[in-house]
């Protein structure tokens, strides 16, 4: 789901976490980044009755180390960069780059499934 730029992100998550439970009823563990701490930690356990657990970086680490399930989030937006169509922002509306993000996702599903013949 993409948001304009005018929505914080924690308010955006409401909306991706609600669309996401009632298309997928049995997620019951939700990862998070730790921006995304605070009321939406109660509003997911009250509201959305799902545990959400904070991905945190460890302490007094300094350069890159990656980080127990954060690295999948960081990977899948390296694929999406590699779309020319994506690797800057052109759309207007965010519905237009939403449709994008899932043909490149198409496309890189398909040339995997291509490979694999």
């Amino acid at each position: 789901m993409v948001h304009s730029a005018g929505i914080q992100d924690r308010d955006g998550a409401k909306q991706v976490l609600t669309a996401l439970v009632a298309r997928f009823p049995r997620l019951q563990l939700i990862w998070a980044d730790g921006g995304y701490a605070g009321k939406l930690v109660t509003w997911v356990a009250t509201v959305l009755e799902r545990t959400r657990v904070i991905v945190k970086r460890p302490r007094h680490t300094q350069g890159f180390h990656v980080v127990q399930w954060r690295w999948i989030v960081e990977r899948t937006f390296g694929w999406l960069n590699r779309s020319r169509r994506l690797s800057k922002d052109f759309e207007a509306l965010p519905e237009t780059t939403e449709t994008w993000i899932r043909i490149a996702m198409i496309q890189l599903m398909v040339r995997r499934l291509a490979a694999r013949e």
